[in-house]
């Protein structure tokens, strides 16, 4: 049983501009047949101007319309962002906050990569319990990818995108409710994934360098000094603790894996959604691996998306239990379980 009772009273998403993902790549001249094996479709980029908090902003707005309530109804503010930040020295929550128009209310700004999100729900499981005022609490995730750091298509094996997506979630809401979350973190692994440049340790470039020509997947494949054997061994465990963090979270909330109505994972090229479909012994047809390829890799907010979406088509009904799950760097896995 969840040890406080809230759900999701309404959701809203807001995406940038759809792209083909194959013209991206003839134009960036990445090997189009990494791309075509990859599966993804479209990703989708904000106009120039638009910003994290801009995106942020309409996500929430729409939400809080859907939910039939104001600004002057939410009693704290959640943010998820694990992109690089508008500004360093900076928070997102707060700016969110003020354009919104809300005055006075408390703000919780998390950024941890792409567990972010998911696992907000747990931190808003804290609010609810040790805040006994609070009724509302506004959850936006927001992602904007910078281009000047990052390539989005990295090496043809990601889309990158951009959007936001908001949940006004409610205390003794009854719909997709909460049930548990759970998070498996191994620091082994703590560099994997970061940007080189740009942060106090190396805060300028070298000559002729950037970010943009980091290929992770060679620099994780030389971690392991070439040795393709213990490259694989690590591949398939990233996969298996996906599953693991799945059965953690079922586990807290006496439930099983085989009770999973879907499992809603970040949206990652489909030879990774068919991979980790393989690791939870789930059909592909039962995640969200279409909608990945539709729609590209948000970042932490794509589980969250993609549930969007689905209740939107009527795809969930009254019941189910989703799981909401993935793997960060850190590394992490998490997952978050929701009764509809």
């Amino acid at each position: 049983m969840a040890v406080v009772n809230f759900g999701i009273a309404a959701m809203a998403s807001c995406v940038g501009e759809p792209y083909d993902v194959a013209g991206e790549s003839q134009r960036l001249g990445i090997n189009p047949h990494v791309v075509a094996t990859m599966g993804f479709r479209t990703l989708h980029k904000a106009p120039a101007g638009v910003t994290t908090t801009d995106l942020g902003v309409a996500a929430a707005e729409a939400a809080l319309a859907k939910a039939g309530l104001d600004t002057s109804d939410v009693d704290f503010l959640v943010t998820a962002s694990g992109n690089l930040p508008e500004y360093l020295h900076w928070d997102v929550s707060t700016a969110i906050a003020r354009d919104l128009g809300l005055r006075g209310v408390p703000t919780l700004s998390l950024t941890q990569a792409c567990l972010s999100a998911v696992l907000a729900f747990e931190a808003v499981a804290g609010l609810f319990l040790t805040r006994g005022e609070l009724r509302t609490v506004l959850l936006v995730s927001a992602e904007r990818v910078s281009d000047a750091h990052v390539n989005r298509l990295g090496n043809g094996t990601t889309a990158d995108s951009d959007g936001a997506v908001a949940a006004v979630l409610r205390r003794d809401h009854q719909s997709l409710r909460w049930l548990a979350s759970e998070q498996l973190t191994d620091p082994t692994y703590a560099d994997f994934f970061r940007l080189e440049y740009g942060g106090n340790a190396a805060p300028v470039a070298p000559p002729g360098r950037s970010n943009r020509d980091i290929d992770h997947g060679y620099s994780i494949f030389t971690f392991f000094q070439g040795d393709a054997e213990r490259f694989s061994a690590y591949a398939t465990m990233t996969d298996a603790r996906i599953a693991e963090a799945v059965d953690g979270a079922c586990k807290r909330a006496a439930v099983r894996r085989a009770d999973l109505s879907r499992v809603i994972l970040l949206h990652a090229n489909q030879v990774a959604m068919c991979n980790a479909a393989a690791a939870l012994g789930v059909p592909l047809g039962r995640t969200n691996a279409e909608l990945a390829a539709a729609l590209g890799h948000f970042g932490g907010m794509d589980p969250l998306v993609s549930l969007d979406i689905m209740m939107e088509r009527g795809e969930l009904v009254p019941g189910d239990l989703v799981a909401l799950a993935g793997m960060s760097s850190g590394l992490h896995w998490f997952c978050t379980l929701l009764e509809v």
